[in-house]
This record gives C-alpha cells, structure tokens and sequence, in this order.
C-alpha cells in the first residue's frame, strides 16, 4: 500500500530564489527555511524518501506566505512561479509526488482568484494552501469571501497552514513571544482561532462541501472537545457587550459540529494517545496523514519515521490505518487509483 503524505512541504529552486531575491533581508521564517537543504535541494529529499518504502508525497509551499514578503503585484509573479514548479515536480517525479497544493498571492485578491484557476485548471494542482491569517487579516474579512467561494466552485480542499510569528507577544509588557512559545504552542492556537472564525462567520453554512484540511490534527480542538461544547451551550449568556446569542441562532448547527467538519493531518511528530484523540474527535473519514517534512533535526527523515511509527502504534483498526495513510487522501484529492 503506497502511504501518502499529505503533509510534506518544499521550496522549489526556482522560487526559493525568487523569494530570496524579492525580500527583505531578516524576513519571518529566513533563518528556518534556510538552514534546511531538503526545502530546495531535491538530491537530498531523495536521499530521505529513499528510506521509506511505499511512500510518495503531496507537495505544498513552506513559509514563509507569498503575501508576507512581497507586495500585490510581485506576490502573484512569485505565486506564479511556485505553481509551475510544483506542477513540474508532480509530472517529472510521479513515483514521488502524488500531488501539489497550490500558494496564492493571498494579499492580491484578484491575482488569487486567477492563480486559483490557473493553478487548479491549467496546471492540475489539487487544492490550494491559505495561511491562518493574511498579514494580520482573519480568514473571515469579507473581503477574502471571493476566494472562498471560487474553492468551493472547484470543489477541492484547503490546507490550512498556521502562520503566527514572534510578534505580538504573550504579555502586553514585552516586544516579542519568547522561547519559541509562538511556535510550539502559539501555532496550534493560531489555528484553532481561524477554525472558530470560519465557523462564525457561517462559511460552513454558506458553502457546505467546503473541504479543509487543519494542520497539526485540528491544533487544540480535539483535546478541548467537551470545554468547547460546554461552553459554546452557554454561547451569549455571559457576554454583556456584544448579542453572540443572536449569532448563535444564525448558525445552522451547534458550533461544535462545524469543527467536526474539518479535516486534520497526524502532523503532531509521534504521540499515539494525542493521534486517537484527534481520531476519536474528527472521525476515521477526516484524519489524513501528514509528516511536516522537513521541518526535523534531522531535515525531514525523523518526522516520517515517527509519524509512521505512532500511526502503526494506535489501537485503531488496520481499516482505519488504511483510510489515514492512503485511502481519504486518495478520495479527497481525487486522485488515481494508484495514488497518482
């Protein structure tokens, strides 16, 4: 059984130095992408699936965001470039790349709209990655309603990527997160916080199929599922400032459902008990897995090793265990039989 990582994240040559060559110098994420070889260097990725048998990859862009290093115009020139060398990666090496997640120029409405089409149309790309937050704007700014409803139109999913970075801080009294709190723990918040403001903004009530893939299995969600539920009983009984209980009765369902309508990758890095929590929470239909390759201390191999190794470990059913490493990524990007 061909196992299909749908999580697995790459800066193509050319793009990486058109990124380079477009940003600032010290820019979000630099020190990061840079320091890993298998982000560019495809030898070296080679050289790490080479060791996994039965395995092939669904590219998506590493950070940073296209739309947080350059400006509207050149963004879609860099969205642009990505896109076709994803798509070329997919054609050239399909025994190693089952699929590409198109990046956008997310903070160029219009561009997004064309590169979506273009991306998905033209270059047969299988969805398209947004970021939890686009320069500081929520994924629920009526302003970004338009890209939500040409991915609905084409029917493929989102992977939805965090995107918090060491600004702002934990404390209003300090310039920075420190520790790398935004990161570890700042990053499955970041999501959970774009999950709930999709949720209440009524996109899931307003396109029903939309399909969105949560990394890091849901950020915080599965493990608050009762708190969640709970609370949001009581949604508008205890805020004296703002009618959340007239909110409340737009939505079709209890909030609560709509999480369950995510999708979620096992990109938590190994963790038996916190995979069949997120299992247990999103159902057997919506757990895909995903590595975050190459983001390891040992540039991409150790986060498949232990993925893999936490998935066989579950008590879930083999059944189950298809469905995650093969069978839901198969189905929700409508690929091949073969995994292609």
């Amino acid at each position: 059984m061909t196992r299909i990582d749908i999580s697995a994240h790459i800066l193509p040559k050319r793009y990486f130095d058109a990124v380079m060559a477009a940003a600032p110098a010290g820019f979000y994420m630099q020190k990061r992408v840079s320091a890993i070889p298998t982000l560019v260097d495809l030898d070296a990725r080679f050289r790490i699936l080479d060791r996994f048998d039965d395995y092939v990859q669904v590219l998506s862009l590493a950070l940073p965001p296209v739309e947080a290093v350059a400006s509207p115009g050149k963004s879609a020139e860099l969205a642009r470039i990505a896109n076709e060398e994803l798509s070329a990666l997919v054609t050239k090496y399909p025994d190693r790349f089952a699929a590409g997640v198109a990046g956008l120029p997310l903070n160029d409405v219009p561009a997004t709209l064309r590169e979506i089409d273009h991306a998905v149309r033209r270059l047969g790309l299988r969805g398209v990655q947004l970021y939890t937050h686009i320069n500081g704007k929520p994924l629920d700014d009526p302003d970004l309603l338009p890209i939500f409803e040409a991915v609905a139109e084409l029917d493929v999913p989102i992977w939805l990527h965090p995107a918090r970075g060491a600004a702002p801080p934990d404390y209003p009294g300090e310039k920075k997160s420190l520790y790398e709190i935004w990161h570890v723990f700042g990053w499955p918040f970041d999501t959970t916080i774009a999950m709930t403001r999709m949720i209440f903004s009524g996109l899931f009530d307003r396109f029903p199929t939309l399909k969105v893939i949560t990394h890091h299995l849901g950020g915080t969600v599965p493990f608050l599922e009762s708190r969640i539920k709970n609370a949001y009983d009581q949604f508008g009984a205890r805020t004296a400032d703002e009618d959340y209980g007239a909110l409340l009765h737009k939505l079709k369902k209890h909030p609560h459902e709509y999480y369950r309508m995510f999708f979620a990758d096992t990109a938590l890095y190994g963790s038996p008990p916190a995979l069949e929590c997120g299992l247990a929470f999103f159902g057997p239909e919506h757990v895909l897995f995903g590595s975050d390759m190459p983001f390891d201390a040992e540039g991409g191999s150790r986060y498949i090793r232990q993925t893999l190794d936490a998935i066989e470990r579950m008590t879930a059913t083999a059944e189950v265990k298809r469905r995650m490493l093969r069978e839901n990524a198969v189905r929700l990007l409508g690929l091949e039989p073969g995994g292609r």
